[in-house]
């Protein structure tokens, strides 16, 4: 008599979920292609990446015979909760090759129990997706059910996937059922949103958070499996791809499927990055580069190249977020990311040194919300060269520290403010340090109508050079801003960003040496000789006066 296996050919059964991975990559003669998450499924705990504190959990159980009655499995799409619950299974059912083995942590995967479970067919295992099983009807066929021994494993094993789905009426009529099962029941649960799962149904269940597993062990698998696929890919393209999968091995095996035939068999990086739509680092980098220098210009039009060739922008400030989240574990003295290339680390070890803490929690809390309105907006494109603007606008801002010591008159100049990598933006030689400074430096480079309109005519809302916000005291006209940054540029060597502004500044030069002048004549007039002369002559006026000591 044949063996029942042989009936049954796993390249054509659709409703087979778990296939062992020594499957040629081709399919056979009129089956159909199986996918890489579905064919490289683990088979065994061994082959589970990235659980190893939940696997020595149950190793340990189960060598003691300590396994509970209800497990929930929980965590993020994808990083093998109902292969998990599938792996128990077998492990609980495992009888050996030679048929006398009982629960081990390493089933053989050869025994009877273990094939038919692998293959979705043990009679005795029985799988139901709560999404579509959500009414108390389904629990109570379960309930019903579980009064009956086995057929021919060691446990009936109910596995129900999605389990926060079920309604509330299904959780109450299961409660009695989990908390007192009959010993040859055994409950798996598995849940993306274990916040649903009602607090009575988590006590009666022993509950593993099953971890994202990290981007390098996911990138080390996707090689693993590429090269059982006899396809080449660059280990760049594998660092993409695992970043992308953001923890999960399914997601990245179906990126990792959708490579392979984008790519023809084999996969390069600058395939990846165009089959994601992600930005080139490259890119991102000189983009960075051009916002903390402050070039409005070339980075717009490094925006518009980016929307040409099709970049979502929504990636784009992406890349941006992630170039300073590495900037700021750089500067916090964290381990450098594995994925990252030699070029990536110095890039980040630049804007690290450039940049103060002040900066980078401010460029990333306005790119955080750049990245909202690029969602929301109408036109993501107009939304993100907004967001750009702000950034350019905000990177060389002083931090408050260096602001409160140019009020105060503590120190001489700024401290050091954001500038572009590996160049300092504080005033040097050839940056006035201070708005009066600006003033006088024009006038010695001989621009005096400039300097006049600057000392009469306009108060200091802000100054961080090379930016300025200034509020005009009287029309100036349009083109006046962009006027006086063509003059400042070429004698300072910087591009200057002059925006007018209605916000409360300071008076104008002219103003603060009017007020200045009033305060000493109204304490020369307070001195008691100089009142006692004007009391003797009610007449006479102070005319003039000097500070300088007798």
């Amino acid at each position: 008599m044949s063996d029942p296996l042989d009936l049954v050919d796993p390249a054509q059964e659709p409703g087979l979920g778990l296939d062992l991975p020594d499957v040629p990559p081709k399919a056979a003669d009129g089956g159909a292609y199986r996918v890489l998450a579905r064919k490289y499924r683990p088979q065994t705990f061994a082959e589970l990446i990235g659980q190893d504190a939940m696997v020595q959990t149950l190793a340990n159980a189960i060598a003691r015979g300590r396994v509970a009655h209800a497990f929930l499995l929980t965590g993020v799409r994808g990083v093998g909760k109902t292969s998990t619950a599938r792996l128990i299974a077998k492990a609980l059912n495992c009888i050996g090759p030679d048929g006398q083995g009982g629960p081990t942590i390493t089933p053989c995967n050869v025994c009877e129990p273990c094939r038919a479970i692998s293959e979705g067919r043990h009679i005795d295992v029985i799988e139901m997706d709560a999404a579509s099983h959500t009414g108390i009807d389904d629990i109570r066929e379960i309930i019903d059910a579980v009064r009956y021994a086995s057929v021919s494993a060691r446990y009936k094993i109910y596995i129900i996937d999605e389990v926060h789905m079920l309604s509330k009426a299904a959780f109450n009529a299961l409660l009695k059922t989990l908390e007192e099962p009959p010993e040859h029941v055994k409950f798996l649960f598995a849940t993306t949103e274990v916040n649903k799962v009602p607090v009575t149904v988590l006590s009666r269940c022993q509950r593993f958070d099953l971890r994202r597993i990290p981007a390098e062990k996911l990138a080390a698998h996707f090689a693993s499996v590429s090269e059982a696929e006899q396809v080449e890919v660059e280990p760049e393209a594998l660092g993409m791809i695992a970043r992308a999968a953001e923890g999960s091995a399914r997601d990245g095996l179906s990126i990792l499927d959708q490579a392979i035939a984008h790519g023809a068999g084999t996969v390069t990086a600058v395939q990846v990055r165009d089959m994601l739509g992600l930005a080139d680092r490259g890119r991102i980098r000189r983009l960075l580069d051009l916002v903390l220098a402050g070039d409005v210009t070339i980075a717009l039009a490094d925006l518009d190249e980016a929307h040409e060739l099709g970049i979502d922008p929504t990636q784009l400030l992406r890349g941006l977020m992630e170039a300073l989240h590495s900037a700021t574990r750089v500067k916090a003295g964290a381990q450098p990311d594995a994925l990252q290339s030699a070029e990536e680390r110095q890039g980040a070890e630049q804007i690290a040194g450039a940049l103060s803490w002040g900066a980078l929690h401010r460029l990333w809390q306005l790119l955080l919300k750049g990245l909202q309105d690029v969602d929301v907006a109408p036109e993501p494109r107009e939304a993100a060269e907004m967001a750009l603007l702000r950034l350019i606008h905000a990177a060389n801002m002083p931090d408050p520290a260096a602001l409160i010591a140019r009020i105060t008159g503590e120190g001489a100049a700024a401290a050091p403010a954001a500038g572009s990598a590996g160049k300092p933006s504080a005033p040097t030689a050839a940056l006035p340090a201070d708005f009066p400074a600006l003033v006088k430096f024009l006038e010695a480079n001989g621009k005096h109508n400039l300097a006049v309109q600057l000392h009469d005519q306009v108060g200091v809302v802000r100054y961080a050079a090379p930016e300025m916000v200034l509020k005009p005291m009287r029309p100036l006209g349009g083109d006046w801003p962009r006027e006086l940054a063509a003059v400042l540029k070429p004698l300072t060597g910087m591009s200057w960003q002059i925006t007018l502004s209605d916000d409360a500044g300071e008076p104008s030069l002219l103003d603060q040496e009017k007020i200045a002048e009033e305060r000493v004549r109204a304490d020369v007039l307070a001195d008691p000789n100089v009142r006692a002369v004007v009391d003797s002559f009610p007449d006479a006026e102070l005319e003039s006066f000097s500070t300088r000591g007798n």
